[in-house]
């Protein structure tokens, strides 16, 4: 099973249309976004995709209402992080913040998603993959990218835009 991460798409349209068509071309199962969506029409943009969408509020998800609307319209899962999964045998946590980490956290998941420092994360921290998958809403074409981690392999790639 492979599932797409997107994080912090700040609203940026034109890029979240750019990331449906990625995430759709790539053929993910299901898409997971860390937050910072920022406003509903975003989550509009998103509907696109061809698999499940699950996020997290982000610090700057601040018109909750109109967001949670929208979740609902949508059939989005849009939560509080931490959002705990359990895909292909995975236990998986998504939060926004890296700093809501904690050690026992990350000692009890298969892999850690995390958005909000709009840095690039691929690590193992013992048997657990923590992973961000970088800048999405920069206006420098070339230079957005988005993640997909094959649960099975737990091996991620990036997709560059």
């Amino acid at each position: 099973m492979r599932i797409g991460v997107v994080s912090d798409t700040h609203n940026h349209l034109k890029n979240t249309l750019r990331i449906v068509e990625l995430f759709n071309q790539a053929g993910v199962s299901r898409v997971v976004h860390t937050g910072d969506i920022t406003q509903a029409k975003t989550l509009r943009a998103l509907s696109g995709l061809r698999a499940p969408l699950y996020a997290v509020y982000g610090n700057n998800d601040l018109e909750r209402e109109s967001l949670a609307a929208a979740s609902r319209e949508l059939d989005i899962h849009l939560v509080d992080p931490p959002l705990h999964l359990s895909w292909a045998g995975r236990r998986i946590v998504v939060v926004h913040d890296p700093q809501d980490l904690h050690p026992e956290l990350i000692g009890a998941v298969d892999v850690a998603i995390h958005g909000h420092d709009h840095r690039h994360r691929d690590e193992r921290h013992g048997q657990t993959l923590l992973f961000n998958p970088g800048e999405c809403a920069g206006h420098l074409p070339g230079l957005n990218q988005v993640g997909v981690i094959d649960l099975v392999r737990l091996e991620t790639r990036v997709l560059k835009f």
